[in-house]
């Protein structure tokens, strides 16, 4: 299994490239930020130096999405890095939540995710593609250029679209039964698609809190620090559930059930532990959603996560312990897990 760190690329940039080195030494091959042009600092430049200051580690967004940048213009940045840098990039690519709601914007359609995956995808290749009636190439792209197109999804449509076009799947949560669930679904579009459905990767993407132990003070902890990821996949679920209703077919209740305390949402505190909007989130959700607890809790989820078929699991950093998560990865749970 391969493992990941998310952060956030707030200021300074140093700490941010800082930690992805430390995850490098700790056995972590994959880099992943936020990308959200208000929020944040823009992560394709702080990109660069993270792949100036590491030798192996891979870098991309969790997510960008269609709609912030231009889609030649994404394909041309994710082409540069991997020129400087050798094909040290994945493009994930969403719906664009944060980014587009804090702008004023809508987040996009699947169709046009669709649209974006091919172009963006094909121009970083150094293909032909068409920008809606103008076919376009760069020129300046070697032969062996490659860039990995993950999508991350939730819904039904989502995930059809996922196995039926995209190079990995992300999936924002480590819940056992919903991994098994949208996994299958992934494979199954793959399949029916006529791909080999092992082809698409899968990245499970959740928050993790080694504790020192399982005592409720500990737990109780971890939890506050993680409950803010609950409200953040909350803003995904309450648009399926505006979508499809309550209690569809369509999407498990296991997924929406814990939405219905959920009273609004400032994107001023997303992605952060203490988010004041998530107290809705029941702690069985952190517990589902997260990874939190001792070593052996961490390594024995990891373990189920796999038999499901995933292949990476992406730690999303922020809460107060950033390094000691690192550190406790690379010292006793990466090396365990992947000494099988």
């Amino acid at each position: 299994m391969d493992f990941g760190l998310v952060l956030q690329t707030d200021p300074p940039a140093s700490r941010v490239i800082s930690l992805m080195q430390r995850a490098e030494r700790n056995g972590f091959r994959y880099g992943w930020t936020f990308d959200s042009a208000v929020l944040w600092q823009e992560p394709f430049v702080i990109y660069s130096q993270i792949l100036a200051n590491t030798e192996r580690l891979t870098v991309g967004p969790m997510v960008t999405n269609p709609g912030t940048r231009t889609w030649e213009v994404t394909a041309s940045t994710f082409a540069t890095l991997n020129d400087m840098f050798g094909n040290r990039t994945v493009c994930g690519i969403g719906r664009g939540d944060s980014a587009m709601r804090v702008a004023g914007r809508k987040p996009n359609t699947l169709a046009r995710i669709s649209e974006a995956m091919k172009v963006i995808r094909a121009l970083a290749r150094g293909e032909e593609a068409d920008l809606g009636g103008t076919v376009v190439r760069f020129p300046w792209v070697r032969p062996g250029a490659e860039l990995p197109v993950w999508m991350a999804a939730y819904g039904p449509k989502a995930l059809k679209m996922t196995g039926e076009e995209a190079d990995g799947f992300i999936l924002q949560l480590s819940d056992l039964y919903l991994t098994e669930y949208m996994v299958k679904a992934v494979r199954d579009a793959a399949a029916a698609a006529g791909r080999d459905p092992a082809a698409v990767k899968v990245c499970v993407a959740a928050p993790a809190y080694v504790t020192a132990d399982d005592s409720p003070e500990a737990l109780a902890h971890a939890r506050e620090q993680c409950r803010w990821f609950g409200g953040m996949v909350g803003n995904h679920v309450a648009d399926l559930v505006a979508r499809y209703g309550e209690h569809s077919a369509a999407v498990p209740d296991a997924l929406t059930d814990y939405i219905k305390a959920r009273q609004g949402y400032d994107y001023a505190h997303h992605g952060r532990s203490g988010n004041p909007d998530t107290q809705f989130v029941p702690d069985e959700i952190v517990d589902r959603f997260c990874v939190i607890g001792p070593v052996e809790k961490h390594i024995e989820k990891l373990n189920a996560l796999r038999e499901l078929g995933v292949d990476q699991f992406a730690v999303y950093d922020m809460h107060d312990a950033q390094e000691a998560v690192i550190d406790a990865y690379g010292r006793e749970v990466i090396p365990v897990v992947n000494s099988r």
